[in-house]
């Protein structure tokens, strides 16, 4: 495996930012790790590249531990972090000759060239990386992370910042690099974990609560399916959650909703009769696939 975690607990003072965690990723796996704001998803990828040590638990990436093999680690790993640092006063060539440098890479001029190429940020090369939109300076940070060709790329929110032809173009190079390459990558964008990711690692308050294939996620697994019923009229969703085996409501647009409801129930003439007594036509309906982010809302809710 290329990364294992095994038992990892963050304590920052009295608060627990990770809670006896335990996963690993194999090689050429790009996997999502998701979570709410607060959920302890940077904490565990700065644990993984060195930049924190856990409080108990043990962490390996590419067979090296990252408390007693910390260097190790560091030459199979790319880094972008959340806040992506950079120099603003260097230039784009610059700057990445110098990280090529730092990791001891040979003829680094020719690496550097390889990698403006891969990133897209040929326009730009001249710059300093001060004078560049975020969208480049995510670029910038993308090139660093995998200029020394490492076997292991931690990405946290990788395309911040991009405008929408960015992001394809990023996430097909990150899909690419996932072909031979370990990537792990923390983001808020459902659409992107389900066009590149292959499977999803979810944490809610520093614990485990998901791990797998976002197909088996979304899927009749978890006995939960949606259906889509417009009606002629505003209704309270109160009411809708009142018909029988219906589990939330939720208004798409208008008077249209997503009722979700126990795959085993068909709930369908529930909610025609519901019509009929509330002086209301049903105007369309349909089963809605069930998305990722319906998951990760169902399983990262507070309790209320």
């Amino acid at each position: 495996m290329s990364i294992t975690v095994t038992g990892i607990t963050k304590l920052y003072g009295a608060q627990k930012a990770l809670d006896d965690v335990s996963f690993s990723v194999g090689t050429g796996e790009v996997v999502g790790f998701l979570g709410p704001n607060g959920a302890g998803k940077s904490t565990m990828m700065k644990i993984l590249t060195c930049f924190l040590p856990p409080t108990s638990g043990t962490a390996t990436v590419c067979g090296f531990d990252t408390g007693r093999d910390s260097l190790k680690v560091r030459r199979h790993v790319g880094y972008l972090p959340e806040h992506n640092p950079l120099y603003l006063d260097l230039y784009v060539k610059e700057y990445l000759d110098l990280v090529a440098g730092l990791h001891g890479m040979q003829n680094r001029a020719a690496r550097v060239k390889e990698m403006i190429g891969i990133v897209g940020l040929g326009p730009e090369q001249h710059k300093r990386i001060g004078a560049l939109s975020k969208g480049y300076r995510q670029r910038v940070g993308l090139a660093q992370a995998m200029i020394h060709e490492p076997d292991v790329l931690i990405l946290d929110e990788p395309t911040s910042g991009l405008d929408p032809n960015q992001l394809v173009d990023v996430r097909a190079l990150i899909k690419r690099m996932g072909e031979k390459k370990t990537v792990m990558l923390s983001t808020h964008i459902m659409q992107e974990v389900e066009a590149i990711c292959d499977r999803v690692i979810i944490i809610k308050e520093g614990k485990l609560v998901a791990d797998d294939k976002a197909s088996t996620l979304r899927s009749s697994a978890h006995h939960r399916e949606v259906l889509e019923v417009e009606l002629s009229g505003d209704v309270h969703a109160n009411r809708l959650t009142n018909i029988a085996g219906v589990l939330s409501a939720h208004r798409k647009q208008g008077n249209t909703w997503l009722l979700e409801h126990d795959a085993a129930v068909d709930i369908r003439p529930a909610v025609f009769r519901f019509a009929v007594d509330s002086d209301l036509q049903v105007l369309g309906m349909q089963k809605s696939e069930r998305g990722l982010e319906d998951v990760f809302k169902e399983l990262t809710r507070k309790a209320q």
